[in-house]
């Protein structure tokens, strides 16, 4: 009986043993991959690679320059060895990741006929619209047009003409034609030739401030920094808003043309921007509307002054009542139109230097800008309330197309002496000054792109259970793709197709930056799910842990005294 029930007890322990390895096996063979399977964060492939690659930006910015000897500028001996071509190459590091270098592809030759006629013009600025009738320079590119000394297209004391195409005129000097080779010629025109490049092409100044949110600019350069921190940034489309202010309409009722002031003065600078960026158009007026400080009587001069100093404290009431377009993300431009009370009038701003500012406006940078504009004159004593007044757009919209063109990054450039500017025109923007502006913004979005993406790809590595759906991966893979196609055409200097390439690199990054399924908050952290698992796991697995332990305990034991026995 002893020996049945032994023999009971060690097979029911067999069982239990068996029945504990069975159950360890299946949660460790099947229910650990099955869990871990169901459990695990779904990331997509992305192109950490190439990333990598342009986050060591190495920009290469090629410029096409034509240089036209007209008829006396160069002797027969020297036009037997045109045309000819030179390149010349400049390189700049910026900082360890990032690389400049510029290159202009410089091509010699002698003018047409028809080019001979054109420069026959009495005046340059008829010269420049001749000459680009006969042909349209590609974006980007630049045309520079040797004349003689005894060319009448320029006055004595000026040696360039700069006009509102990408054509300029240079005069060289009767001597240089005397005894000279064309090497000898082109090392003389070279340094007159950069000086034109800089002014009407990219400029390493205007480069770097482009790559701002990318480098820290150097603290001696302050005019590029003031340049960059006015201008807005580049986006796909902006906002501008036109608003009157009318404080007292008990004391004058005004009458502004904005819808045909807009068509004849910003539509066109607007439509030549086209290729930057999108723009939508809308107007207010504004009763009531005060400004958030009290203007200072001036006895001398018998009117009222706002300070610099108080210029700051004007904005914050006032854009308190324009409300904001909540429907659209794009930045807004907001320019202000105030006419003042008839207890505050004249009103006038002052400067640093107390003196009048002659446009009685001024800007703050990255938000728009206020024109003060005073109606005195039309209070009469015999005058009756509310007084009906027609505003001057005229010149309300000179004053406020010169602040859009600085808030978009439309520089001036600062004329070397002997050049001669022209105006620029009905579009207010000349086609060189459009090139610029494409140039410098076609490097902002592709240094702005990189950042974000390589930002992101960082985030990523660091937060392993963040999910990268593949809707993610595909905007991804189309930023790295359109930054190494405008990386390409800038260097191949077709500057339309870059500009275009970038805004659609920086689109998608942006994208891809801020989805919602990225947000760090919808995962929880490694201690949460222990919280969360332990409660579900601990109980199965300790009888099975527990189980095991007695299973090796007694294999050992058994071990041990089967030793005894053989000793």
């Amino acid at each position: 009986m002893l020996i049945k029930a032994s023999l009971l007890i060690q097979s029911k322990r067999r069982r239990g043993q068996l029945a504990a390895l069975s159950i360890a096996a299946v949660v460790i063979m099947v229910g650990v991959p099955l869990w871990w399977r169901t459990t695990e964060t779904y990331r997509a492939w992305l192109p950490v690679s190439q990333i990598n690659e342009l986050a060591n930006m190495q920009l290469q910015l090629s410029a096409d320059v034509e240089v036209v000897f007209a008829r006396g500028t160069v002797t027969p001996e020297q036009q037997k060895k045109v045309p000819l071509t030179q390149t010349q190459d400049e390189e700049h590091t910026v900082d360890e990741n990032t690389a400049l270098r510029y290159r202009y592809e410089i091509r010699y030759r002698t003018a047409t006929i028809m080019e001979e006629d054109a420069l026959d013009q009495p005046t340059a600025a008829e010269a420049d619209l001749s000459l680009h009738t006969l042909s349209e320079s590609p974006c980007g590119s630049l045309v520079v047009y040797v004349i003689p000394e005894s060319s009448s297209l320029l006055p004595e004391d000026m040696d360039v003409y700069i006009g509102q195409r990408r054509t300029a005129l240079l005069r060289i000097g009767a001597q240089m034609r005397v005894g000279r080779t064309v090497e000898q010629l082109l090392a003389h025109l070279e340094p007159r030739i950069k000086q034109v490049l800089q002014v009407m092409s990219f400029s390493h100044t205007d480069i770097t401030a482009a790559l701002s949110d990318r480098v820290r600019l150097s603290p001696g350069n302050k005019e590029s920094i003031a340049d960059s921190m006015r201008a807005f940034k580049s986006s796909p489309g902006y906002e501008i808003t036109f608003s009157l202010l009318n404080p007292d309409p008990k004391s004058h009722r005004l009458h502004w043309d904005i819808e045909g002031a807009v068509q004849t003065y910003i539509q066109p600078l607007l439509t030549k921007l086209a290729p930057v960026a999108n723009f939508s158009l809308d107007s207010q007026t504004l009763y009531y509307a005060m400004l958030g400080v009290n203007p200072r009587f001036d006895s001398s001069s018998s009117a009222y002054t706002l300070n610099s100093d108080s210029l700051a404290h004007v904005i914050n009431p006032v854009e308190a009542r324009l409300g904001s377009n909540a429907a659209s993300s794009n930045p807004v431009l907001n320019f202000l139109l105030y006419v003042p009370d008839a207890h505050h009038s004249p009103l006038y701003i002052h400067d640093n230097k107390k003196q009048e500012v002659p446009s009685n406006a001024f800007h703050s940078p990255r938000w728009g800008g206020i024109m003060v504009y005073n109606v005195n004159g039309f209070y009469r004593p015999e005058a009756v309330l509310p007084v009906d007044i027609n505003i001057n757009m005229a010149k309300v919209m000179g004053v406020f197309l010169a602040q859009l063109r600085l808030l978009l990054g439309v520089q001036s450039s600062t004329a070397p002496p002997g050049f001669l500017m022209a105006p620029c025109g009905s579009t207010g923007l000349a086609d060189w000054e459009l090139d610029r502006l494409m140039w410098s913004r076609s490097v902002e979005n592709v240094a702005t792109a990189t950042t974000t993406i390589t930002s992101l790809a960082q985030l990523l590595d660091q937060i392993g259970n963040i999910v990268i759906n593949d809707n993610i991966a595909e905007q991804v893979s189309s930023a790295v793709t359109s930054l190494q196609l405008a990386v390409a055409e800038l260097e191949a200097g077709n500057l339309g197709f870059a500009l275009q390439y970038s805004k659609e690199a920086i689109m998608a990054s942006e994208r891809a930056f801020f989805d919602p399924s990225l947000l760090h908050l919808l995962y929880f952290p490694d201690d949460q799910k222990f919280a969360i698992y332990i409660p579900l796991f601990l109980p199965m697995c300790v009888p099975i842990l527990l189980s095991l332990l007695k299973i090796v305990s007694e294999a050992r034991q058994k071990r041990r005294e089967k030793q005894a026995k053989k000793d």
